[in-house]
């Protein structure tokens, strides 16, 4: 079934649920979905658990998770960086005064965890940190004479991605960071909505520089203004 073609970014979350698992993908610049950040601010679902790898670029960026937790929003935030005290205040203030939860993991199990998750796989051992506090409290084996520790998928109800270009069938083409995460995230959640500058016809896209099918496309917001 090809994906549902939105024209406003408040449309394609208008059923987003209070308490949903949001995927929330890129690594700052082009490949941070902002229109679809902004119209999650406008639509207000609360109690959220976001998924992310930052949530907070100074100056660069219009919107960002730092946004959601100001709003309050954010229940739960899952990240590699939740950002220096005196650049990211509203995450840091609503940690110290119990706002939000942070759950802090490299980028890289991050990474493994949502494909996982896209793979239907019940989790990974990974041979890293065994003995750190990322490890305290899970499960360790010893594989191959090294300790692996054992790590569960992540899978969003909805993932909010950005990308280039799409074609009606919801096939993607990235460019520069909209190639951080984003594919993992497409595959690793239930609804995966995505902004895109371009929208072409079936056919117009090369398919050589396909990185995600439309399969894993549900839902397409059509915005030249990646800034919202």
């Amino acid at each position: 079934m090809a994906p549902r073609i939105y024209p406003q970014a408040l449309d394609a979350l208008s059923d987003m649920p209070d308490g949903s698992v949001v995927m929330i993908g890129g690594f700052g610049g082009p490949g941070l979905p902002q229109v679809l950040l902004k119209g999650l601010i406008e639509h207000g679902a609360m109690n959220l658990t976001v998924i992310a790898n930052t949530c907070y670029l100074p100056v660069v960026e219009n919107y960002d998770i730092a946004d959601l937790v100001d709003a309050g929003q954010v229940k739960k935030l899952i990240t590699t960086f939740p950002g220096k005290p005196n650049q990211n205040v509203p995450v840091v203030e609503s940690y110290k005064n119990g706002g939000v939860e942070i759950e802090v993991i490299p980028q890289g199990v991050l990474a493994e965890r949502m494909r996982a998750g896209a793979a239907g796989l019940g989790g990974v051992f990974l041979p890293m940190f065994s003995g750190t506090e990322f490890s305290l409290g899970k499960e360790i084996r010893e594989i191959g004479g090294a300790k692996h520790v054992l790590e569960y998928p992540l899978i969003g109800q909805y993932a909010l991605i950005a990308a280039h270009k799409s074609d009606r069938l919801g096939n993607l083409v990235y460019r520069r960071t909209q190639r951080n995460y984003n594919p993992t995230m497409a595959a690793a959640a239930n609804t995966t909505i995505v902004q895109v500058r371009e929208l072409v016809d079936v056919g117009g896209l090369n398919p050589e520089l396909v990185v995600t099918p439309g399969i894993y496309v549900n839902r397409i917001v059509v915005s030249r203004d990646d800034r919202a």
